[in-house]
This record gives C-alpha cells, sequence and structure tokens, in this order.
C-alpha cells in the first residue's frame, strides 16, 4: 500500500503553475536566476526546516565568493583534478557554506568546489558563473565560531596543513576561547593539542597552565 502523501491544494497549486510560467517569460538568465533565488528564500522563511541551512541554496556569482585565511585543509592536486571531474560529469552536489558579509560571501566549507569553478571553463560555463551556496547559522557567524565550524567540516575528509591548525588554536586562544571550548567545538582531544604545542610556537600560549583531563569529560579544566 503506498504512504498517503498531503499535496497542496488546488489553490496552491494553480498558483504554482503560474508563478512557473512567470519565471519562463523571463528572457535574461541572470535576471530568471535572482528571481528563483528570491522565491527560495521567501519559501525557505515559511519551511519547518528553516533552521537547517541547506533548507535554502541560492546561486550567487562566484566573483563575490571569497575564501577565508585560515582553513587548514589542503587537497593535493590529484584529488584536486578529480574534483573537477566530478563536478564536470555529475555536477555540484553539494553547496559552498558561507558567511554574508558586506559585498560578498565568505567561504566557511567548501574552498575547493569554489577553486574547481575557477580552475574549468565547463564548469563555470555550465553554472553561467554561479556557485550554489549556503549560508551558516546567523548565531554562529562570528569569527571563532566560523573557525570552529571550517574545521569540523574538515575533519572528516582531506588532510589538514599542522601550521595552519595551529594557528586556528592559537587565534581562538587569543579570542578568549578556552581549551574546554576548543575541544568541545574544534574536536580535538588532549592529544592532539598536546602535539600541536611540542611541534609548534604553541607551547609559550600554555606557560605557567597546568591542564587535567577526566575521561569522563570532553573538555579541559584549568585548575
Amino acid at each position: 500500500m503506498k504512504e498517503n502523501i498531503n499535496l497542496p491544494d488546488e489553490i496552491i497549486r494553480a498558483l504554482t503553475g503560474e508563478l512557473c510560467d512567470r519565471i519562463k517569460e523571463i528572457p535574461d538568465t541572470d535576471s530568471r536566476i535572482d528571481t528563483l533565488n528570491y522565491i527560495r528564500m521567501m519559501l525557505h522563511q515559511v519551511s519547518p526546516l528553516k533552521h537547517h541551512p541547506v533548507d535554502f541554496v541560492a546561486w550567487e556569482r562566484s566573483v563575490i565568493i571569497e575564501a577565508n585565511d585560515y582553513n587548514p585543509n589542503s587537497v593535493a592536486p590529484p584529488e584536486m583534478r578529480l574534483l573537477v571531474t566530478s563536478i564536470e560529469d555529475d555536477g555540484y552536489t553539494m553547496p559552498v557554506v558561507t558567511c554574508p558579509e558586506e559585498c560578498i560571501f565568505r567561504i566557511v566549507d567548501g574552498f575547493h568546489r569554489r577553486q574547481a569553478e575557477k580552475k574549468s571553463k565547463n564548469i563555470s560555463i555550465s553554472t553561467y558563473g554561479r556557485l550554489p551556496v549556503t549560508f551558516i547559522r546567523e548565531s554562529r557567524r562570528g569569527l571563532d565560531d566560523r573557525m570552529a565550524s571550517t574545521v569540523r567540516h574538515n575533519r572528516a575528509r582531506g588532510a589538514h596543513n599542522i601550521d595552519l591548525m595551529s594557528n586556528i588554536v592559537r587565534e581562538l586562544i587569543f579570542m578568549g576561547r578556552s581549551l574546554q571550548w576548543i575541544s568541545r567545538h574544534v574536536g580535538m582531544d588532549m592529544d592532539e593539542i598536546l602535539r600541536l604545542k611540542q611541534l609548534t610556537g604553541l607551547a609559550a600560549l600554555f606557560a605557567g597552565k597546568e591542564f587535567s583531563y577526566s575521561e569522563n569529560m570532553d573538555s579541559f579544566k584549568s585548575p
């Protein structure tokens, strides 16, 4: 037996059909894409799933989508070529995660998907010079939260550059974030932070501090 599906009522279906017809009549491609972005944004406002960023994906001009300067993830040339081929063959299947700033969108995750569009004329033509983007939650748009989000997105894939990773930890400490916060939000355990301390210049930041660790806690405590 087929599952019952709640279909929209006749009025909504009629209005949707009329809206689609009006969109088809827009002759300029850029104007049509911008119109669709606006419609998706308005639908997002009434969506029960609007608390998830992927509920709203917009196609934004790639020239206003810029990298961050702290990404610790690196992709080797063979993997980068594979990424380009993947997008050329399969299209974009994941949006670029961004944070809106004045006149630009700053990348939180998806830098290499952005680079693929720059490297491949075929990709750029197919997207009309645009990229699919979603937007990080408003409550997570501070620099420290964005750094942590970038690391969380990256850790399950790719390789981290240890110098850039230590820079992130250093910056978070300078911002006043505790090791407890770093452990919880960046997903680093005690051993990882201690290795960074030993292999980089982070040792000076820990001077005069002692830390204890409990197996029942996911954080460090400063006595």
